[in-house]
């Protein structure tokens, strides 16, 4: 399947009803590809947990068209299985297989204390008593805020 309409109209077909009835389900599972239209969009909800959360979103059933009750359950799995070869994958299933890559187990705490809680103003104005600085407020601001962002860089 390449576009929620399709899986719309596959559900009209299974539970009755008019594709109208399952777009916006259907529109949600594929709304990933607006940041990458390829099959790996399909990690971010095409598993047991985006089921479940479509169901929080969308409400535990809706009610066709034709007046049938369907479970949103059953057009989550049915979305998911046409396009996952009829594997309903877990998240572990997707996650598990993301290649890991040094900048995701790094993290890093800035430690960087010397502007956390302190008041700007009398930092100026003290390095402005001590002849460190003959700028101006606005202008040593941006100047310090300039050597964080390079310092960072480095």
């Amino acid at each position: 399947m390449a576009h929620p309409l399709h899986h719309a109209l596959s559900s009209a077909r299974r539970f009755g009803g008019e594709a109208a009835d399952y777009q916006a389900v259907h529109d949600w599972f594929d709304a990933s590809k607006e940041h990458m239209a390829y099959f790996t969009h399909r990690a971010l909800r095409h598993h047991t947990q985006g089921i479940f959360e479509a169901e929080r979103i969308f409400g535990r059933s809706l009610t066709n068209s034709a007046g049938r009750v369907i479970p949103v359950r059953w057009i989550g799995e049915q979305h998911v299985k046409e396009d996952c070869r009829g594997k309903v994958p877990s998240l572990y299933d997707w996650l598990g297989r993301i290649q890991q890559e040094s900048w995701m187990a790094n993290g890093h705490i800035d430690d960087d204390l010397t502007h956390t809680g302190s008041d700007p103003l009398a930092d100026w104005m003290q390095a402005v008593s001590s002849q460190q600085t003959i700028l101006g407020f606005e202008e040593w601001l941006e100047k310090a805020r300039m050597e964080r962002l390079v310092a960072a860089t480095v």
